[in-house]
């Protein structure tokens, strides 16, 4: 896997990274750093990259075991360090999973998985904070029918 990451002086500090699969992500840095908010900054996207790592792991495995999903929303919060390293120390991943007759034991055993074993980054992040879950399932709606009245 590699990224190339390009500074745009004309931004004042923002970048653009190339992914090795051909992508491009835009990251900015806060105005009191010299950046103009122009897009999320660095840490914000490595929180970004891990949420999305877990989000995908969970569908995954709930689609693999034949559940009905049809919605994962994960609301990411974090604490970083208050000194340089300003690493992340506690980050919580709260899953909203919908889907139809979803067993409240699959989305547990899902995001289980993830968490312990499947999802590099968050076990990545793990090394120095200490990372947290939650979820809720949404019943998914069914089409309406025709009013009865």
């Amino acid at each position: 896997m590699e990224c190339t990451i390009n500074w745009v002086p004309a931004t004042g500090m923002g970048f653009v990274a190339e992914t090795g699969s051909g992508h491009l992500l835009n990251m900015d840095g806060a105005p009191d750093g010299g950046g103009r908010n122009l897009a999320p900054r660095p840490m914000e996207t490595l929180l970004a990259g891990a949420g999305g790592c877990t989000a995908y792991d969970v569908v995954l495995i709930l689609k693999r075991g034949r559940h009905d999903v049809t919605g994962c929303e994960v609301k990411v919060t974090a604490e970083r360090a208050p000194v340089d390293p300003k690493v992340f120390t506690r980050i919580h991943l709260h899953f909203k999973v919908s889907g139809r007759n979803l067993p409240e034991a699959a989305v547990a055993r899902a995001i289980e998985l993830s968490h312990d074993k499947y999802c590099s980054a968050t076990i990545m992040l793990a090394k120095t904070a200490e990372v947290t879950t939650g979820f809720e399932i949404v019943a998914a709606s069914s089409a309406a029918g025709p009013s009865q009245g």
